[in-house]
């Protein structure tokens, strides 16, 4: 099988009232309106499933391409969901359960752990990545009480730039700040609790629900990874970096010189993210893209030679 390419679904308007229009001006995507946050790039989430070029939704492609296309990865639930994110305005300040947790209290529901990767970032740019020093959720029950600034106090304030990558474990505090353009990847979940929503009023005039004790339940207070710069593998002559190898995903940096085999794994299926335009060639035939577009790789694509030159970020469940 060739690489698939696909059709986002898109989270928009009231759902997305800190969403902007970067994924249209900046990737060229068809967004509903804008305030689109979220352009779903490889999805299975019910109401939300992205589709090939013919319009085939991803759970039908599971379906009918099963070991073909996912290799030894089970297709139910898919474990994975790719997005591009842009913050007009900051996100609510959020966690997210580990899978005990979900499976235990949402109706067995995947978890979420998740990585960032930041594509652009307006000067001054930060983003809240777990919470100060010292602060216990002692103190973030105190402060979600008393809201607004008190629970700003609490936060760890990190300025990103691009190419900068976190990763959020389950359990860790965060929140996308205004100003950013970024890449997801992550569990294939759609559970968010939130602490705080700066005030924000929803579709009905009324704040956007908080959901402090299921947030107080999952969150680990000292969760506070550090950020991970990649660099420019280019420039340093490295066409593929390692930048995540977490329990449920791993991801990869690929930066094609012009010419490069992709890695090739029989066992797992991938989901790739072009940075730049360009061409993959396999013995079942070729697939153009452009920036912004997103790949489904099948387990069965075999030997494909990548024809670029940019970046691609590459994640599946495990990789060689």
């Amino acid at each position: 099988m060739k690489p698939i390419l696909m059709r986002p679904a898109f989270r928009h308007g009231a759902d997305t009232p800190w969403g902007g229009d970067a994924l249209r001006t900046v990737f060229k995507k068809p967004i509903p309106d804008g305030r689109t946050g979220e352009s779903l790039e490889i999805s299975a989430l019910p109401g939300l499933c992205s589709r090939d070029e013919y319009g085939r939704p991803l759970n039908e492609l599971i379906k009918t391409g099963g070991e073909t296309l996912l290799g030894s990865v089970p297709g139910t639930p898919f474990p994975l969901l790719v997005k591009l994110i842009h913050a007009r305005e900051r996100l609510s300040v959020q966690v997210h359960p580990d899978d005990a947790y979900a499976a235990a209290n949402e109706n067995g529901k995947l978890g979420k752990s998740e990585a960032w990767v930041v594509l652009r970032a307006e000067e001054g740019a930060k983003l809240v990545h777990g919470v100060k020093p010292g602060v216990s959720k002692r103190d973030l029950e105190r402060a979600s009480a008393a809201g607004g600034a008190a629970l700003e106090d609490c936060l760890r304030w990190l300025s990103v730039s691009e190419g900068d990558v976190l990763f959020i474990p389950p359990g860790t505090v965060h929140a996308i700040g205004e100003g950013i353009l970024l890449y997801e990847i992550q569990q294939s979940s759609d559970l968010t609790y939130r602490f705080w929503d700066w005030n924000r009023l929803g579709a009905d005039g009324a704040p956007r629900p908080l959901h402090i004790k299921k947030a107080l339940d999952v969150t680990d207070a000292e969760s506070r990874p550090g950020k991970i710069t990649a660099g420019d593998g280019r420039s340093a002559g490295v066409p593929r970096r390692r930048l995540i190898r977490g329990e449920s995903f791993a991801l990869d940096r690929l930066d094609s010189p012009g010419t490069m085999r992709l890695p090739e794994s029989r066992h797992c299926f991938g989901l790739l993210t072009a940075l730049c335009g360009g061409r993959i060639d396999t013995a079942d035939g070729s697939v153009s893209f452009r920036a912004g577009d997103s790949m489904l790789l099948p387990a069965s694509a075999g030997d494909a030679e990548l024809r670029c030159e940019g970046t691609l970020l590459l994640a599946a469940p495990f990789l060689p």
